[in-house]
């Protein structure tokens, strides 16, 4: 029993004495630091640019001039023009419709035999009060007889008025009959054919104008600051602000160039919004297969602003917290800088100060980033050469 526990002893002295002749024999490893794990981050160099400033909105196009066609005489449709129907389009001058004009033709001449009544009654009217003006100079007429000559005579002066008056009417109804296209445009709606009784005063049709069309296009009271647009009533002075309007038509997008024309100068005070109108010229001619600019049409519209020189554009994704851009620097530690942003349109912002010329921005969002961050900056000319 005390041999085998002596035996087991040296063999344990044995194995610890050779395992330490190994460890003390052995290579020695030199410690090395651990390797830095730096995220890798999209950079570009900052260029300064000039940028032309503009707003985005959305409206309905209007036509400029709309109105009800009402006929100022009574009486039956006798003849329609062909281009009186919905959406049909006419000229200035053109006939559109016609009313029977026997009544006021009998009108006409009831009001010419009437005036050459007064007429007669006028011409005895004036000899009667000159015999008597003979007579009273002969003392050959009583005073009673002289005035009533002389009111005789203004009563045939009134009664030529009234009957140069209608005689006026007549012509001027019996002109009414027809009825005339009052400027180049379109019918929206009608609601007349032959053979049908009108009165007067009661809308038979909308037409509205061609020559020009309006788009009424709210902007944010902040939208403001980038566009030449004066306000209040403040004239243009031939400074109208471009506005190209686009739409889809017929499965393709099409453009238009228009012009602001005016704003309504007040401020929505529940929506911060004030309205610009856009007036677009001949919107229904067509040149180069494009569409008319309907009525009705929903455009986009772009309001060409202020031209502004040395701005930053970034992609959104370049903003950090706090409103603060990442510059990479030389040793690719990140420094944080504040910037000043002009606007933010759609993904990119516009920072007028802050950064300079070629420096390195960090596009890329860090978790947890802290100054001095080792970074790996991987520019976008790469990103697209290793994609």
């Amino acid at each position: 029993m005390i041999k085998q526990y002596l035996l087991s002893l040296a063999v344990i002295i044995v194995g610890v004495g050779i395992a330490g002749l190994i460890i003390a024999t052995g290579p020695k490893l030199d410690p090395q630091p651990p390797t830095p794990n730096a995220p890798m981050v999209r950079a570009a160099k900052a260029v300064q640019e000039t940028v032309q400033l503009s707003a985005i909105t959305h409206g309905t196009v209007l036509p400029r001039t709309e109105s009800e066609l009402v006929p100022e005489v009574s009486g039956r449709v006798i003849a329609i023009s062909p281009n009186m129907v919905s959406g049909g389009f006419f000229r200035k001058g053109d006939l559109l419709l016609e009313i029977d004009p026997l009544d006021y033709e009998v009108s006409l001449e009831q009001a010419k035999a009437a005036l050459a009544s007064t007429r007669s009654e006028l011409t005895n009217a004036k000899k009667a009060h000159e015999r008597q003006l003979d007579l009273a100079k002969r003392q050959s007429t009583s005073q009673s007889q002289k005035d009533d000559a002389l009111n005789r005579l203004r009563l045939a002066h009134a009664s030529l008025r009234e009957a140069r008056a209608r005689l006026m009417r007549a012509e001027r109804d019996l002109q009414r009959t027809r009825v005339i296209a009052p400027y180049d445009g379109r019918v929206r709606n009608e609601k007349v054919d032959i053979g049908q009784f009108v009165n007067r005063g009661a809308p038979i049709a909308n037409l509205y104008a061609t020559d020009l069309a309006e788009v009424r296009l709210p902007l944010h009271d902040e939208e403001l600051a980038y566009l030449d647009l004066p306000l209040a009533g403040t004239p243009f002075n031939n400074r109208e602000p471009t506005v190209v309007l686009r739409a889809q038509f017929a499965g393709q997008r099409h453009t238009w160039e228009g012009r602001v024309v005016r704003t309504e100068g007040e401020l929505d005070p529940r929506t911060r919004m004030i309205n610009v109108i856009a007036q677009v010229e001949a919107p229904y001619k067509q040149t180069d297969n494009r569409p008319p600019l309907a009525v009705g049409l929903f455009v986009e519209a772009e309001i060409i602003g202020h031209l502004v020189n040395n701005i930053f554009v970034l992609p959104r994704s370049a903003l950090q917290p706090n409103e603060q851009i990442y510059v990479v620097g030389n040793d690719n530690r990140l420094q944080f800088r504040d910037v000043t942003i002009l606007r933010s349109v759609d993904e990119n912002i516009y920072i007028t100060d802050g950064i300079r010329p070629g420096e390195l921005l960090c596009l890329s969002p860090v978790n947890n980033a802290v100054p001095g961050m080792l970074v790996q900056p991987v520019t976008e000319t790469a990103l697209v050469a290793t994609s």
